[in-house]
């Protein structure tokens, strides 16, 4: 079973055990949300299916919830249900993968996990990786599912922990509560915000741009560095006190599951994040600068 990484030797070698497999391609663009689609059908590995951040990883139903923000995740029911439609049974191995860094296929990994399916993992180096070793590709709409058998997926225990606004508010300035923010360091800032009403972070919180976690070989980086930059990060803070948030609750995962990969354990999600903190009326906003360069005393 893989859970957390997979190579594209690794899953050859699946593929040719010809064991339960399921590939899942999670492309995306937050720019253009119909981008994703458009590269699935230029090319993806044989056997994928996509599965789109709006439509299949979000929900747009007031009533079917399971957080807030930008892509609010919808109920773990509603999700057992698509996973359940798709053929996706328990003693499948589920692989993800995307051409954006693991940034959106990072949130279908958590969501399985969130749904009690612990056989899932990240192909490492996304679709990138699969075709410069060799992998084949094929075009055009995925092929239909395969028929499934109704109640094959049954949802059970989570595997991965949920943390609600509330909760993050109770308890500000909590020692035993570590937020990281997976957001670009000038939106952490708050000197710039494209995309939220209010510029600034959470109070407290620590930031780690999640692309900090994939190397110049686009894939993520080895398990010994990884762990050194955050334990760096949290400052002798124990990991199981962190939970993990972005913008809209996605690319907070690449920071998640690189601190899985670490060994440093599998924390929390505040899946609401900045979208939903920022729009909750009566909480607490931080911004920071950058500190200015010192005075060159050198100079008459």
């Amino acid at each position: 079973m893989y859970t957390t990484l997979i190579t594209p030797t690794e899953l050859r070698a699946l593929q040719n055990q010809a064991a339960p497999l399921q590939l899942f391609d999670c492309s995306f663009e937050l720019a253009n949300p119909d981008a994703g689609e458009a590269q699935f059908n230029e090319a993806h590995i044989p056997g994928a299916l996509h599965a789109h951040l709006d439509h299949h990883l979000s929900s747009h139903s007031a009533d079917d919830r399971a957080s807030g923000g930008r892509h609010p995740l919808p109920s773990r029911e509603t999700l057992a249900a698509w996973l359940d439609r798709i053929g996706l049974t328990a003693d499948t191995q589920a692989v993800v993968y995307d051409r954006q860094g693991a940034n959106y296929s990072g949130r279908l990994w958590w969501m399985l996990k969130w749904c009690g399916h612990e056989a899932v993992a990240v192909l490492d180096g996304g679709l990138q990786a699969w075709l410069v070793s060799g992998g084949a590709a094929e075009t055009g709409p995925a092929a239909p599912p395969k028929k499934a058998t109704p109640g094959g997926f049954v949802l059970r225990d989570p595997l991965a922990r949920l943390v609600d606004t509330p909760t993050i508010a109770s308890r500000l300035g909590d020692p035993a509560l570590t937020l990281v923010d997976a957001r670009s360091a000038a939106r952490f800032r708050g000197e710039v915000e494209p995309l939220d009403p209010v510029a600034g972070h959470i109070p407290g919180a620590l930031n780690r741009p999640f692309v900090d976690n994939i190397g110049a070989d686009g894939c993520f980086k080895p398990a010994a560095q990884l762990r050194a930059e955050f334990e760096q990060l949290l400052a002798g803070r124990a990991p199981s006190t962190v939970v993990h948030h972005c913008g809209s609750g996605v690319s907070a995962i690449p920071n998640l599951l690189g601190m899985e990969v670490a060994g440093l354990g599998r924390s929390a999600l505040y899946a609401g994040s900045w979208s939903e903190w920022c729009n909750t009326p009566g909480l607490p906003c931080a911004q920071s600068q950058v500190a200015p360069p010192a005075a060159d005393t050198t100079r008459g």
